[in-house]
């Protein structure tokens, strides 16, 4: 089976001449449906002794070790991994359950100085570390297939155009919190890690022929050596429509609203929106209602809602109402950094002509290069370069500025030749 699977690999690849097969079809006809794993669907490790055999096996195994998780998103609070899935060779496939198994630190010493293989790793990192696995290394198929110019670089594309097989998506957003967990989405599960070291060994290669392989590698090694990001400040401002409330009354609205949403969806673990919306939030901030008859009145706050429910988010405008002015939040900072690009015409129309010039150049040199612009370098690092360009604006001085705003050193060495001349022509 595993031979089958490299020739497909091999295959799509040759015969585009080693890139990418044209409109993501495979070369070698329609797409193999993958319908089961390799070795069955291993059971659900959910006790001590069961995730002692798995560290056992996963730590004699053989090469890179297939990470995936899933989590609860939309259904539970916060974003807790509920299920962990592993493949190794010389281990197979082994799903653990972090419900009844919560610490994994054991697994991730086991698996110390492997190379971990993930499909868009900073979405899985922060619960994978919240149990106790973090990567030394690490290998990214999705940032991968977007630095070799796949246009589409979600897991079942990706495996359908590299490898040549169809994955069976439908589960991907059901409560993963469900216990027991359904055979099919076990199935599903098994089969997101079966063919990831099949795909990294494939993209590797074609990395390497596009001369591209140690940018991959920069990237990914900034990736695993990322701090967790810290605490949002302010949460309650990113609420979905904020941008209608406009008086600090009602901003204080939303705050307190907010805030007890989060404490009953916390309490009761599960999503915020499935306690209040956001659109009622935002509702009763604009109306700031005086009684439980005037919330009732508003969208969000309907007859389904009951009586204890009501008094609740009354008692939360309420207090909103009653806070002194000096209390009430400020409107929101101006963010740091350079204004919005639309103002810089008028703002600054020197930074206008940089910005433009730039933009211009690093558009070019990412299409010549068959890769998205943002992975080339991201418009808010050329936005605050431009801004306020480094002084003497040269070779020296522009690439420490993008090295200071986390620019890799493929990145430096290929942008900032762009931006010398981009900044220099327009002043």
């Amino acid at each position: 089976m595993t031979d089958a699977r490299e020739t497909a690999a091999d295959t799509a690849l040759r015969t585009t001449g080693g890139g990418p097969p044209a409109d993501d079809v495979p070369a070698n006809g329609l797409p193999i449906p993958l319908l089961e794993p390799r070795e069955g669907i291993p059971p659900v490790v959910a006790s001590e002794q069961a995730l002692a055999e798995v560290i056992a096996a996963f730590a004699a195994g053989r090469g890179p070790v297939a990470v995936d998780a899933e989590r609860a998103s939309g259904y539970r609070y916060g974003q807790r991994a509920y299920l962990v899935q592993l493949r190794r060779e010389g281990a197979g496939t082994a799903l653990v359950d972090p419900v009844g198994c919560p610490d994994l630190s054991a697994l991730g010493e086991a698996l110390d100085g492997t190379e971990w293989i993930l499909h868009a790793a900073t979405q899985d990192l922060p619960c994978l570390r919240d149990i106790g696995m973090r990567p030394a290394s690490l290998f990214d198929t999705e940032l991968a297939g977007r630095l070799a110019g796949f246009p589409r670089v979600g897991l079942g594309a990706m495996v359908e155009s590299v490898l040549g097989y169809a994955l069976e998506k439908g589960h991907s957003a059901v409560d993963w919190s469900t216990r027991p967990l359904p055979e099919p989405w076990l199935r599903y599960a098994a089969l997101d890690v079966e063919l990831l070291v099949d795909l990294r060994d494939a993209l590797e290669k074609e990395l390497d022929r596009q001369g591209k392989l140690e940018w991959a590698r920069e990237e990914f090694e900034a990736i695993a050596a990322a701090p967790p990001a810290p605490p949002r400040k302010d949460p309650w401002r990113r609420t979905s429509g904020m941008h209608k409330v406009r008086r600090r009354r009602q901003m204080a609205v939303v705050r307190e609203l907010w805030t007890a949403r989060d404490r009953v969806a916390q309490r009761r673990d599960v999503s915020p929106g499935k306690v209040l919306s956001d659109a009622a939030i935002v509702e009763a901030a604009l109306a700031v209602p005086v009684s439980v008859a005037a919330l009732t009145a508003l969208p969000g706050f309907g007859h389904r809602m009951g009586r204890r429910q009501l008094e609740q988010w009354q008692a939360a405008v309420d207090r909103a109402r009653a806070l002194p002015e000096n209390e009430l939040p400020q409107p929101g900072k101006e963010p740091a950094g350079p204004p919005p690009p639309r103002a810089w015409a008028d703002k600054d129309p020197a930074a206008a002509a940089r910005l433009a010039a730039a933009r211009t150049a690093v558009t070019a040199l990412a299409e010549e290069l068959n890769l998205p612009q943002e992975n080339l370098i991201t418009p808010d690092t050329v936005r605050r370069i431009c801004w306020e360009p480094p002084a003497p604006t040269d070779p020296e001085t522009v690439a420490a500025a993008l090295t200071a705003h986390g620019a890799r050193r493929w990145q430096v060495g290929l942008v900032t030749p762009l931006l010398v001349k981009a900044l220099t022509a327009a002043a």
